[in-house]
Formats: C-alpha cells, sequence, structure tokens
C-alpha cells in the first residue's frame, strides 16, 4: 500500500491534498491512515471534523507523560539518556481518530532545538513514522510542514512518493527547490509535483517550465467550492467535486 508524504510551502494546499487523496484511496477499498505533522495541525477540519471531535486529537509531541514513559526522559531533555527506539505499536490505534474511513494522527512539532533536535518527544516521533511507514497493508499519507522533520535516511526508501504542492508562482516554486535538496539529503527518490490553485493549461506550463526536472502528477483547479468548504467546516472532498476528480487522476498517476 501507498506510502506518501505531502509537503510545500505555507498555505499551497497541502492538507486539501492530503484530505482529497485519502478520501480516494478510502473509496478504492484501502485501510487509510493521514497523519498530520504540520504544527498548524488542521487536517481533521479538511475531513469535515467537528470541533469537539477535532480537539479530541491531541499532539503526540505535547503528551509529556507518554513520551516520560516510553522514552524514559522528559519531554525538552537534550543530551541525556534516553531510548532512541521506544515502544510505539500500540499508539496509531489508541491515539488516533477515525472519521469518514480515515484514522487520523496527530504527531505536532517538537519544540526548540530544531529540525535535528535529538530529544526524547523527537526520539518518539521518528520511531513512531518508522513503524507505520513499516506497515504493509496500510496506506499512509502525511501531512507536513515545508521540511523533512520525523523522516530520516532510515526511513526514507520506505516511502512511495514525496509530493511537494506548489502554486503557478515563483516563490512557491522556490520553496519546493528547497524541499527537494532536503529530501535528497536523506535518499528520498521519488519526488514530484502537484499544483494547486491553477486556472488553466498556461498556470500548469508555468509549473513545468521553472521545475522541468521534477514531474508533475497532475494538478487541483482553483474553485470557490473549496473555500466554501473551509469557511463551512465541511469535507472538500464533499464541497468540491472538482478537485476529488483531480485528486483521483492524481492518484491513478501515481500508481502508473
Amino acid at each position: 500500500m501507498p506510502k506518501i508524504a505531502i509537503t510545500g510551502k505555507g498555505g499551497v494546499g497541502k492538507t486539501t491534498l492530503t484530505a482529497l487523496l485519502s478520501h480516494v484511496y478510502t473509496q478504492r477499498g484501502q485501510d487509510v491512515i493521514a497523519i498530520d505533522a504540520d504544527p498548524a495541525g488542521n487536517l481533521g477540519m479538511a475531513f469535515g471534523l467537528p470541533a469537539a471531535r477535532d480537539a479530541e486529537l491531541k499532539p503526540i509531541a505535547e503528551m509529556e507523560t507518554l513520551i516520560y514513559e516510553r522514552t524514559g526522559a522528559q519531554p525538552g531533555s537534550i543530551g541525556g539518556w534516553f531510548k532512541l527506539n521506544p515502544k510505539v505499536d500500540d499508539l496509531p490505534e489508541s491515539l488516533s481518530i477515525t472519521h469518514r474511513g480515515v484514522r487520523l494522527l496527530r504527531l505536532g512539532s517538537v519544540r526548540g532545538g530544531g529540525a535535528g533536535c535529538i530529544c526524547p518527544e523527537s526520539a518518539l516521533l521518528r520511531a513512531l513514522v518508522t513503524h507505520l511507514l513499516l506497515r504493509k497493508n496500510q496506506t499512509l499519507l502525511m501531512d507536513m510542514e515545508a521540511g523533512i522533520e520525523h523522516l530520516g535516511r532510515g526511513t526514507a526508501d520506505s516511502m512511495d512518493a514525496f509530493i511537494i504542492v506548489v502554486e503557478p508562482g515563483l516563490r512557491s516554486l522556490g520553496t519546493a527547490r528547497q524541499i527537494q535538496g532536503l529530501a535528497a539529503e536523506i535518499g528520498v527518490k521519488r519526488v514530484y509535483l502537484v499544483a494547486n490553485k491553477t486556472r488553466g493549461a498556461g498556470d500548469e506550463a508555468f509549473v513545468r517550465a521553472h521545475a522541468p526536472d521534477l514531474p508533475l502528477l497532475g494538478s487541483l483547479p482553483f474553485t470557490l467550492d473549496a473555500l466554501a468548504a473551509d469557511q463551512g467546516g465541511l469535507a472538500v472532498f464533499d464541497q468540491a467535486p472538482v478537485l476529488l476528480a483531480a485528486a483521483e487522476r492524481i492518484a491513478d498517476a501515481l500508481a502508473a
């Protein structure tokens, strides 16, 4: 089953694409887990998850008692002794919420120390992501910030696709270049683009012209239906059929 990381500059539509593809794979009969690894933590809203249930999705990086129990060290401690390979196999089921057939899990972000922080919470999150990547019978989609936190050389080969979402603009494509470099550093080989908020073939041509070495899987057209879904707290795949159809084509392109 596919393991897909979705990243890009803030606000480009990573969360929208994650929700759309999660729904596509679920409708195709796959067991799907969608991981919210963006500090903004808005993935549940893209699924139309009610606010009360969304509040139940606590960021694992902020669960101090759990981190101490599993690693043997207090969160935020750097340089001391703690387990680098803590027990995590029970966490996906116990800490997730299932909505619309998709299991949702929120990682949160390690505070302080940067993306390379060697600390208990980082060790726990990396171990959890590694465990999920090795589950052969489950489709995984990870909504990430513009970086590679939670990933490392040991997990890069388990990723079937590293999708960078871009808008048809130079700033967004510049961020894509930076992410491409970070991905290469940890050995990610399958890096793709998806263009969002496109207004026609001209926008797709612009993206291809400015990133000729990154395959363009497809595009999500600009539509006010996406804004309406966001404003109403509704699932984007219910409210924007044109985006769902585009996500179907992107999933097909990935499988080709």
